[in-house]
């Protein structure tokens, strides 16, 4: 028997398929269209385990597909732009553009070496200008669509630097530099959006869609729509130019500015505006320097300062404590002409809402704990319906009331008694009869920010003409290429403000001089539409464009999308899977699209962790490389342990000693493969029935596992079957046991692409006398390869067990178990039920009024 050796078949057969195109996707082809996605990856240099993890279990689904009868179409490609080639280009004194191909070419190598049935002649590279130049086009579009816009908008920035920050730049609970060390701050700069918050109710539509409930869920939460009133709050004392000196008492505020200043707040509780005893304003609203008293402007000055080094989430995160400056100035409760303190607190977001609220601190948890921590009152203003005759006094609550639902008003003058839903009305009524206030829908969706203060990423197609102001580059000068002698100085500021062949150009409008927009697209541009750009690859490459273009082949696109199957991670949920549906519904809106949803069905893998059960980290030691493990057990052992470690939307630990029982079963199978049948083979009837039967029950589960994606499962019912084939070698040769080897193959092979074909081959009586092995037996210009097989067909008949167990219940309660005849009818099921001596006992002197009878699971006899 030849030995088992996977680096040596795996090699060959990777190399035999791409030579002859046994995989390839055919566009022509008269079977169903199938388009199988996978995220693209970036091209960070190594293709690393969680790779592994992600792609090989796309490819077994993808290769089952095909089985099924489909054209499966399974392309690859690289989301190429991004800060960390920027950051090796200036670490490393060279172009980004180069580390980036370097990593690309040496991952298409790994890649290859999973044996993934990916459409290589459908690659995307996302920094090549034949790709970006349609994200420009893109955006020229949305231009003239109002759905791209400029406006000021914070970003972190480091003024040693002198340049603006990713995220990832930022250090610490300080939020330093991770260059120079210093403080970062925010800073406006005049930024580029897309509307996306147009889309926001659409995008909280998933009808037709089976993505996950999380998935659907984290969206809906991003999204965060809520109904509810807008209302205005006067500035105290704001009421005549200047205004008096005003105190606590008399509701006004030292040196008031101009008259008629007020703010707007949202609330989805306009029935608890009577329990405001503070309203907020967030550290960068417009009024806070306006307001703001000469007594407290230090505090109030250094407050805003310390807010500009924190971040949005650590402002905002569950737990950390709330605190806050008073601004010495008091708002009007437009409801009953209290006065009430303003407050500024960082938790409180500009960019959220109206940049302000008001404070129920009796019935909000946040609002609580700031009232009780700066000694606010927390009235009462809602109860449930039992606590009206005893409402409970604000001073002395330990927590917030949250009641909602049927809770009436108390202590609201005018609306005591009022119950939810109907006091929502009511004060909203109010509110908008006396023109203060009016009923409003909120998101906490934004708009896209897509500029980017970097060098690598899709330049922004807009030059700036100090005649003719902002103009967008005409379609036929498309795409506004990144130049390749960009010099990178150690600041890290983007080296397009200061090359003078990018920079400088003229204006298309009036032909004078005029400077390109140095800002870059965000990358999840270019991932929002990468798998359109697989359909047709580089569309139009090196030919002139114009405004009137397709940005691909429409027929193509038609046939293909949307995607039938996505797989990635739920770390994308709120921005690649948010951003990728916004993409596909504005398209739909250029014309350019003729469906709104880009995928399907959407599942989600679960992360590969550490064998210490941590995330894998080079500073953890506990990272797994997978070229270390192609070497020792090669890529089909490496792809189903992956697949066997537990459910895939899960994920699970690496387990050294695991992969090694996937070495010795898949040594297994080629022992079984190649053992000898005895001189007269032949099997008892018994052992054929049994192995019949085994088989098909196998293929049926193996077959709804696969659909359904659960790997492991699959992969342990072949294993059962495999062991069940090594307990009778006296069946070797017989034409149950061939047909049971074939089998098992045709169900590893989606799982187990290399050895499942080297079996295969050898399998084939027509191949015995050709040389396999040197590649010279073709049927038809083809091997007969497994992969071109049909997915088999299981009987249900053979499948079902001869007996089955039978439960049954007396008034729900189980009093018997038994074996009986599978297929046994429904009235014969009834009698046997009845007849059982345990249940008999429970019938003694009652009634019986109905049987109900679930066939070949259970009964249940229901008695008066």
């Amino acid at each position: 028997m030849q030995e088992y050796v996977p680096q040596e078949i795996e090699a060959k057969w990777q190399k035999y398929w791409e030579e002859q195109g046994l995989l390839d996707f055919n566009f022509d082809s008269g079977s169903p269209k199938f388009y199988m996605l996978t995220m693209l990856p970036y091209p960070s240099g190594d293709l690393h385990i969680g790779h592994w993890y992600a792609m090989a279990p796309s490819d077994c689904y993808a290769r089952f597909m095909k089985m099924q009868g489909n054209e499966v179409f399974f392309p690859i490609g690289f989301d190429a732009f991004g800060l960390p080639a920027e950051n090796a280009a200036i670490k490393n004194n060279l172009h980004p553009k180069s580390w980036t191909y370097t990593n690309i070419e040496r991952m298409r190598k790994q890649l290859r070496t999973m044996g993934n049935m990916f459409s290589w002649k459908n690659e995307v590279v996302s920094c090549d200008p034949e790709y970006y130049k349609w994200s420009q086009w893109f955006f020229l579009k949305m231009m003239e669509k109002d759905l791209a816009y400029r406006e000021y908008a914070p970003v972190d920035f480091c003024n040693h630097c002198q340049t603006t920050l990713a995220r990832e730049q930022v250090w610490g609970d300080d939020r330093i530099c991770e260059r120079c060390e210093n403080p970062v701050v925010k800073k406006k700069l005049n930024q580029w959006k897309l509307r996306i918050t147009k889309y926001a109710d659409e995008l909280l539509d998933f009808d037709g869609l089976d993505w996950p409930e999380r998935v659907q869920s984290m969206q809906e939460h991003w999204i965060g729509r809520s109904e509810g009133v807008e209302f205005a709050l006067k500035i105290a004392g704001s009421e005549t130019e200047g205004g008096e000196n005003v105190t606590e008492n008399n509701a006004g505020t030292e040196n008031m500015p101009a008259k008629d200043l007020s703010f707007r707040v949202f609330t989805t509780r306009p029935d608890t505006v009577f329990g405001m005893t503070f309203c907020v304003l967030s550290p960068e609203h417009i009024l806070v320097d306006q307001i703001t008293t000469p007594q407290q402007k230090e505090a109030v000055d250094a407050y805003k300062e310390a807010a500009q080094r924190k971040d949005e989430i650590e402002r905002t995160a569950e737990g950390r404590e709330k605190d806050g400056v008073f601004t010495g100035a008091f708002a009007i409760n437009p409801m009953n002409g209290e006065p009430e303190p303003i407050w500024v607190a960082d938790y409180v977001l500009a960019t959220y809402g109206t940049g302000a609220i008001m404070a129920v601190p009796g019935h909000d948890e946040r609002d609580f704990h700031f009232a009780r921590k700066y000694d606010l009152p927390t009235p009462v203003v809602i109860v449930a319906p039992e606590q009206i005759d005893s409402v409970p006094d604000g001073a002395e609550l330990s927590e917030p009331i949250l009641q909602k639902e049927n809770s009436v008003m108390v202590n609201s003058p005018g609306f005591d008694g009022a119950v939810w839903p109907e006091s929502y009305n009511r004060v909203a009524d109010q509110m908008e009869k006396q023109g203060f206030g009016e009923r409003q829908i909120n998101y906490r969706l934004h708009d896209w920010l897509i500029s980017r203060q970097r060098m690598w990423g899709t330049p922004i197609p807009v030059v700036y003409c100090e005649s003719c102001g902002m103009q967008p580059v005409p379609y036929e000068e498309l795409p506004v290429v990144l130049p390749d002698d960009a010099e990178f100085k150690p600041t890290g500021e983007s080296p397009l403000k200061y090359h003078k062949g990018f920079l400088k150009t003229a204006c298309p409008k009036c032909g004078g001089e005029a400077e390109r927009e140095t800002d870059t697209m965000d990358t999840f541009i270019c991932s929002s539409w990468y798998y359109y750009a697989y359909a047709a690859p580089y569309w139009k490459k090196g030919e002139t464009l114009t405004k009137n273009d397709l940005p691909w082949d429409a027929d193509i696109i038609r046939s293909l999308c949307p995607v039938d199957q996505y797989t990635g991670g739920i770390e994308h949920a709120t921005m690649h899977l948010l951003y990728f549906r916004f993409f596909t519904k504005a398209l739909a809106d250029l014309g350019l699209l003729d469906f709104r949803e880009p995928a399907k069905r959407l599942f989600n893998q679960g992360m590969i962790l550490g064998e210490d059960h941590e995330k894998m980290s080079k500073s953890r030691g506990n990272v797994i490389n997978p070229d270390d493990l192609l070497k020792k057990y090669g890529s089909d052992t490496v792809r189903a342990y992956l697949m066997f470690l537990g459910p895939w939307d899960a994920g699970a630990p690496w387990n050294p000693h695991g992969i090694e029982g996937l070495a010795r079963f898949f040594k297994g199978v080629w022992t079984l493969c190649h053992l000898k049948a005895p001189e007269t083979a032949e099997v008892k009837a018994e052992t054929e029935k049994r192995l019949r039967k085994t088989l098909h029950q196998t293929l049926k589960k193996v077959g709804d596992d696969l659909q359904n994606f659960r790997f492991n499962t699959a992969i342990a019912a072949v294993m059962a079957f495999r062991n069940v084939l090594k307990a009778v070698p006296e069946a070797a040769g017989t034409k149950v046991w061939d047909e049971c080897l074939e089998t098992m193959l045709l169900m590893l092979a989606p799982i187990a692409p290399h050895i499942t074909e080297e079996l295969w081959q050898h399998l084939q009586p027509e191949n015995e006398n050709q040389n396999v092995n040197g590649m010279d037996a073709f049927h038809g210009g083809f091997y007969d390869s497994i992969h071109q097989q049909k997915w088999p067909q299981y009987d249900e008949t053979l499948a079902a067990e001869d007996l089955v167990t039978l439960v049954v219940q007396v008034n729900g309660k189980v009093r018997d178990r038994f074996k009986m005849p599978a297929r046994t009818n429904k009235e014969e099921t009834e009698r046997l039920a009845l007849a059982a001596p345990k249940v008999q006992t429970h019938l003694e002197g009652k009634q019986i009024s109905k049987v109900i009878v679930v066939p070949e699971r259970l009964v249940n006899i229901v008695c008066g």
